[in-house]
């Protein structure tokens, strides 16, 4: 019993190398298809929010003109694909007579593309989703959500304090939501010494689509600048 342990041990950096080269090739084939995808997108705003939220929540309207409202202003939209928040968003764009983006993530359950992107991708690997969020955006508008959203918040907070990628606003929406959150960085976070107060000012609120369009406008025109 012992031997034949020990022989599938002995086997098991060969498999895994086979596997890891199957793996890689994977990859790239994805980030190749996404870039090939979404190569044309100068101005997308990438939009997240909770997948759950039903269309009769005054969430679900606020998302769809705040899709709108992007692409009124001549921005694409761009979701994870899936309904709730993100189908809103993708609804308002649509609707606008805009590009509106899915990039949809394989799940067992819960993610299923949504009807109103009309450019919808499917992805396997999230850093090769996460990769596209970034790379075609100028901006991330963050709903209420819940890890998955709070997951991107916090990826792009991360890439803008260490000057990855610059003049490029996380915009919370509907403030009174977030403010338990923006209070512990405050009284937590900061207090203790884990973040500085320059780190608090990488976060702006806005409760209105207005608001919102006002925040990516001014941070597109600081990145053409420094284009």
């Amino acid at each position: 019993m012992g031997a034949k342990r020990d022989e599938h041990l002995l086997r098991v950096p060969c498999d895994v190398e086979a596997e890891d080269d199957v793996r890689l090739q994977r990859i790239h084939d994805e980030v190749e298809s996404g870039f090939d995808a979404l190569r044309d997108v100068e101005n997308g705003v990438s939009v997240f929010g909770s997948a759950r939220i039903p269309e009769d929540h005054r969430w679900y309207g606020l998302a769809r003109e705040v899709g709108g409202c992007l692409v009124d202003h001549g921005f694409s939209v761009i979701t994870g694909g899936g309904p709730g928040l993100m189908e809103a968003a993708n609804r308002g764009a649509a609707e606008a007579g805009g590009v509106s983006i899915g990039l949809n993530i394989e799940l067992p359950h819960e993610q299923q593309p949504n009807p109103y992107a009309n450019r919808s991708l499917q992805f396997h690997y999230f850093f090769a989703r996460k990769l596209m969020f970034v790379r075609y955006a100028r901006a991330f508008v963050i709903l209420p959500g819940g890890f998955g959203t709070l997951d991107e918040m916090f990826e792009s907070l991360t890439l803008i304090q260490t000057d990855r990628i610059k003049h490029f606003p996380t915009i919370l929406v509907d403030s009174a939501h977030w403010r338990p959150l923006l209070d512990w960085f405050d009284n937590t976070l900061e207090d203790d010494g884990m973040i500085g107060p320059d780190d608090k000012r990488l976060l702006v609120t806005a409760d209105s689509p207005h608001e919102v369009c006002e925040h990516v406008i001014r941070a597109s025109e600081a990145q053409r600048q420094l284009a």
